[in-house]
C-alpha cells in the first residue's frame, strides 16, 4: 500500500467511527437507549389487542402496571416487592 492508500483507509475509518458515534447520540436523545442512571424505564410491554397495551415499568426500584388504550391510560397499581 502506498501513502495515499493509508490516508484514504484512515479517513474512511474516522468517517465510520463518527457515524457510529452520531448514531449512538441520536438513539440516546430519542430515548431508545436506556441511560444507566435513568430512574424511570419500561421493563416490558404486551399488546392485549389491537388497541390496548399493558406496560410494566420500573421507577426507583419499584414496578408498576399501566394499561394504555384509545379511551385513555389507567395506572393499575404498584406490584408487591419480590422476596430475595
Amino acid at each position: 500500500m502506498t501513502s495515499p492508500d493509508y490516508l484514504q483507509a484512515g479517513a474512511a475509518l474516522v468517517a465510520v467511527l463518527l457515524l457510529l458515534w452520531g448514531g449512538a447520540q441520536l438513539l440516546q436523545r430519542r430515548g431508545l437507549v436506556a441511560r444507566p442512571d435513568a430512574r424511570l424505564r419500561v421493563a416490558e410491554a404486551c399488546a392485549l389487542d389491537a388497541r390496548r397495551r399493558l406496560v410494566l415499568f420500573r421507577c426507583d426500584g419499584r414496578e408498576g402496571l399501566l394499561l394504555t388504550g384509545p379511551m385513555g391510560d389507567q395506572f393499575l397499581g404498584w406490584l408487591p416487592e419480590r422476596a430475595p
